[in-house]
C-alpha cells in the first residue's frame, strides 16, 4: 500500500500547499483509475472457443452414420478398422488412451465387439456416455438364430444395420444421445438427421422396387458369413445358408457336402462370398453346386476410400443390393440415380487410432 504524508491543518490555508494537495489527488485518482481497467489482452470467457465431444463407435456402418449426423462438431473415432473381422477384432492396449477420454461411446453390442465394448466400460470417464445399439433395437423376442449364430450357443446374430429400416433407427439413437450431451448443436443434429432420414426411406424404396424385378425362384441368399437375417425377411429373400460357422472356422466336410445339395436343391443361381474375405470352400460349393460365385459382398466395410462418395453406410448397401440383384437375375435400374454420399458437404472423416 502505497502511504502519504501527515497532513498538517496549520499549512492548509498556504497556497503553495493547497496545490501540493491537488497534484497528489489527481494522482491518486490516475493510479486508481489504471488499476481497475481490464489488461487490454484479456479475453472474456464467452469468447473460448466452444469444445466438441469426443465420441469413438466400433464397426465403420455406425461410424458412418454418426458422422453423417454430427459431421465436423465432434471429434470421432472408429475403433474398429474397415476390412477387420469385427467379431473376432481385439483392441491395441493403445486405444484404451482414446476411450478414456471419450464423451460417447457408441458400440452394436449383441456379443458382437465384446473386447472392445469391455475395454471401454473398464476406462470410462465419470460423466462419459455408452450407448449399446442392438438391445434399444431390437427385443430379445426379435433376436435371429442360424447357422452362423445358433441359438444353443445363446448369441444372436448382431448384423441388424444391413437392414435399413433398423439402421435408421440406430441413427435416431445416436441423434438423440448427441442432442442431449450438446444441446447446443442439438438443431445441427436434428436437420442432418432428418436428411439422412430421407436417405436412407429412398434407398429401402429403391430396394423393393430392384428386388421385385428378381424372379421369385431365385430370390434366395447363400453367403459366406450370415449377414443378411434382418435384411432378407424385409425384402423377400429367402436365406438358405451361409458357409462360415459360429467360431469362424473353415466348415466341415459334412456341411460343405450338405450345402452343395441345397445349392443344386434350391437351383440357386448365384452364391455370395466376400471381397475382404476371400472363401476357396464357398467358391468349390458354387462350381459343384451349378451356380455362379459372386465373391463382391461387404457387410461392415464400406466401399471406396475416405472422400468417395460411396464410402458411407448408404453406399455399402446399395452396393451390395446391386450386386445381389444383377447376380439373381433382376433389374437393379431402380438403384441408378440414388446418391449415397454424406449428408453434409465436407465430411469431417471418423480417425482410427493406431
Amino acid at each position: 500500500m502505497r502511504m502519504f504524508p501527515e497532513f498538517v491543518p496549520a499549512r492548509f490555508s498556504s497556497p503553495g500547499f493547497v496545490i501540493g494537495i491537488l497534484v497528489v489527488a489527481s494522482f491518486m485518482l490516475v493510479t486508481l483509475g489504471c488499476s481497475a481497467s481490464p489488461t487490454p489482452t484479456s479475453e472474456p470467457a464467452s469468447a473460448s472457443v466452444a469444445v466438441k465431444l469426443k465420441v469413438a463407435s466400433t464397426v465403420s456402418p455406425i461410424t458412418s452414420l454418426a458422422e453423417n449426423i454430427a459431421g465436423d462438431r465432434i471429434e470421432l473415432t472408429g475403433i474398429v478398422p474397415e476390412g477387420t473381422n469385427s467379431h473376432t477384432f481385439e483392441p491395441a492396449p493403445s486405444v484404451a488412451v482414446t476411450l478414456a477420454e471419450t464423451d460417447l461411446f457408441i458400440a452394436n453390442g449383441l456379443f458382437l465387439e465384446e473386447p472392445t465394448i469391455n475395454m471401454a466400460q473398464s476406462n470410462r470417464k465419470a460423466g462419459s456416455a455408452h450407448l449399446i445399439l442392438g438391445p434399444k433395437t431390437v427385443t430379445e423376442d426379435q433376436w435371429v438364430f442360424d447357422f452362423s449364430f445358433p441359438e444353443d450357443e445363446g448369441n444372436p446374430n448382431p448384423h441388424l444395420w444391413t437392414a435399413p429400416h433398423l439402421a435408421l433407427k440406430y441413427a435416431e439413437l445416436i441423434r438423440d444421445e448427441l442432442m442431449a450431451l450438446d444441446p447446443a448443436n442439438a438443431d445441427y443434429y436434428r436437420g442432418n438427421f432428418d436428411k439422412l432420414s430421407a436417405k436412407i426411406n429412398d434407398l429401402d424404396q429403391r430396394i423393393y422396387q430392384a428386388v421385385e424385378t428378381i424372379p421369385p425362384e431365385n430370390r434366395k441368399l447363400l453367403t459366406y458369413h450370415d449377414s443378411f437375417p434382418y435384411f432378407g425377411p424385409r425384402y423377400g429373400f429367402e436365406i438358405i445358408g451361409a458357409i462360415q460357422p459360429s467360431d469362424f472356422t473353415e466348415p466341415s466336410a459334412r456341411e460343405v457336402a450338405s450345402l452343395i445339395d441345397q445349392v443344386r436343391e434350391n437351383n440357386v443361381p448365384a452364391i455370395f462370398g466376400s471381397e475382404v474375405f476371400p472363401s476357396p470352400v464357398l467358391e468349390q460349393i458354387a462350381r459343384e453346386g451349378g451356380a455362379e460365385f459372386v465373391d463382391q459382398l461387404r457387410d461392415d466395410d464400406l466401399p471406396g476410400g475416405p472422400g468417395d462418395p460411396e464410402h458411407t453406410y448408404m453406399g455399402l448397401i446399395l452396393e451390395d443390393v446391386r450386386i445381389m440383384t444383377t447376380a439373381l437375375g433382376g433389374d437393379p435400374a431402380a438403384l441408378e440415380g440414388y446418391d449415397p454420399s454424406h449428408v453434409i458437404e465436407g465430411e469431417s472423416g471418423a480417425v482410427y487410432p493406431q
